[in-house]
């Protein structure tokens, strides 16, 4: 017997029908991992696996610790008043600061669950809500807080931690140790989507963490849970607070996911991206999973969106049908060489269609932001790639956001943005549209949209926050199909989630798309 990787009890063992059926008869029901030769059993199965296979499988010594642990466990918390009531969340905050009613309401349902998703919308605070709760843990039980954040956000955790006299334990998503300490531990998870997939070794080690036996209480924030609207998604943080519904992931998939078997070059593959059953999974998922809108909170201003197309001339056009066939033609002569897949084709070219759309819209990008700051408007513009938002940056100044910045500045640019020290920020989705705040700008534009509609709502809300002054507007520079196929995904997904990933698919529609054109 072992502990697995994603904090399960696992037997291995050869091939022997009688110990099977045995096995099968366990409970909490485990199950058979052929890949890896062996039974997965949930840590509460513990005490009846020693007793009944104690004998006959020899035990690691890692698992033989969670043994003990499970054996002898931490002392009972205090009742949920008494937690409250070491929250103080109705006085101000040593740095003078008082928390909003949400975030009180927030905290106090925080600490009446050990596992829980606080999946509030981008800007209502869910760091400061977090180490409220926390605290209280701190002050009534004695525990330990370790935070999971992607590195780019560790000083914002440190910052809203020194506010209320906080000691932090951080730790980046790319090195998640096997281990929590002894002592009770209270962990948060920031960005927890980071953690829905159930096969990437980051996923499996929050998973560990999650499953320790010193864990008081693992909270995870994430304002976009289901980033592409897939409950498979969800399952991943389900897991992690414990949820029923999580024990079983085939009925799962099966039931919300709408799981079934594919046959695919003569083998099966278990497929499951679908969704179904939407309204039951978010009843039965709501005790656990507290998600609130902005206009639910607070009294913020309105953020509206713009569309404002681009036009090629007739000599650009050409231009860009020329460059799209020659990735077309390059990408086919790598096929046939077997270097890439052939049956990817369609998103390959449909992502170079996109590269290239980025490229040909810096003109009017750039026209957009000069017309703005004309009018002494500070901006903040998004782009998926680091080669227009670099080539941008050098025509237009301002602060430049990307994975190519050390982490350790991130916050100093983000900072001189805000103080007023420079006009324009320029970012890509993935660095400058995670965490930060960004509430100086009135006006974000949007060079072209994440495939994913969480992450365009999640860079428009870095400045749609507390403490903005005015209507934000969300420019979305719009050329031909690609950005519309985009754009309508991402409207169509807000509006009727099932019925697009039921009826609709990217792949189908770009290949539709190739075929036309």
């Amino acid at each position: 017997m072992r502990l697995g990787s994603s904090g399960c009890i696992e037997l291995v063992l050869p091939f022997d029908a009688v110990t099977q059926a045995q096995l099968r008869a366990v409970r909490p029901r485990g199950r058979w991992l052929a890949r890896c030769g062996c039974w997965q059993f949930p840590l509460e199965a513990a005490g009846v696996l020693q007793r009944q296979f104690g004998s006959r499988f020899a035990v690691e010594p890692e698992l033989q610790r969670w043994f003990a642990w499970l054996e002898q466990p931490l002392p009972p918390l205090p009742p949920h008043r008494d937690l409250v009531a070491a929250a103080a969340l109705d006085q101000p905050l040593p740095d003078g600061r008082r928390l909003f009613a949400h975030q009180r309401a927030a905290a106090r349902w925080l600490l009446a669950r050990r596992g829980a998703v606080l999946a509030d919308a981008m800007g209502l605070g869910k760091t400061l809500t977090a180490l409220a709760a926390a605290r209280a843990m701190v002050r009534a039980a004695d525990c330990r807080i370790v935070v999971v954040a992607p590195a780019g956000l560790h000083s914002h955790w440190r910052q809203e931690a020194a506010a209320l006299q906080l000691r932090l334990e951080l730790l980046s998503w790319a090195r998640l140790p096997p281990e929590l300490p002894p002592g009770g531990t209270v962990l948060i998870a920031d960005e927890a989507h980071y953690a829905q997939n159930l096969q990437a070794v980051r996923t499996q080690a929050l998973l560990r963490l999650s499953r320790h036996p010193r864990l008081r209480a693992v909270w995870l924030l994430s304002g976009t849970p289901m980033k592409n609207g897939r409950p498979q998604q969800l399952f991943p943080l389900l897991a992690a607070i414990g949820h029923p519904l999580a024990l079983d992931q085939r009925a799962y998939e099966e039931r919300y996911c709408q799981g079934h078997w594919l046959e695919r070059g003569g083998k099966r593959h278990w497929h499951a991206l679908g969704a179904s059953h939407l309204e039951e999974l978010h009843r039965l998922t709501r005790p656990l999973v507290l998600h609130r809108r902005k206009q639910d909170c607070l009294d913020l201003p309105p953020k509206q969106r713009r569309v404002v197309p681009v036009r090629l001339s007739d000599t650009e056009g050409q231009g860009f049908q020329h460059r799209l066939q020659l990735k077309v033609d390059d990408y086919r002569r790598r096929a046939e060489a077997g270097l890439v897949r052939r049956d990817a084709e369609v998103l390959a070219v449909f992502t170079a269609l996109r590269q290239i759309s980025a490229e040909y819209k810096l003109p009017a990008a750039a026209a957009l932001v000069g017309q703005l700051q004309a009018e002494a408007e500070p901006v903040v513009l998004f782009t998926a790639f680091v080669a227009a938002a670099e080539l941008l940056h050098s025509r237009l100044g301002g602060v430049l956001l990307t994975g190519r910045v050390p982490v350790g500045e991130r916050q100093q640019r983000v900072d001189a943005f805000q103080a007023g020290r420079q006009p324009l920020l320029i970012a890509t989705f993935g660095v400058g549209g995670l965490g930060f705040t960004l509430h100086r700008a009135r006006h974000v534009v949007l060079l072209e949209r994440p495939w994913t509609p969480g992450d365009a709502e999640q860079a428009e809300d870095r400045c749609h926050r507390i403490g903005m002054q005015g209507e934000l507007i969300s420019h979305w520079l719009q050329l031909g199909v690609a950005d519309q196929m985009v754009d309508d995904l991402i409207a169509s997904k807000a509006a009727q989630i099932d019925l697009l990933l039921r009826r609709r698919s990217l792949p189908g529609m770009v290949r539709r798309l190739l075929e036309q054109w």
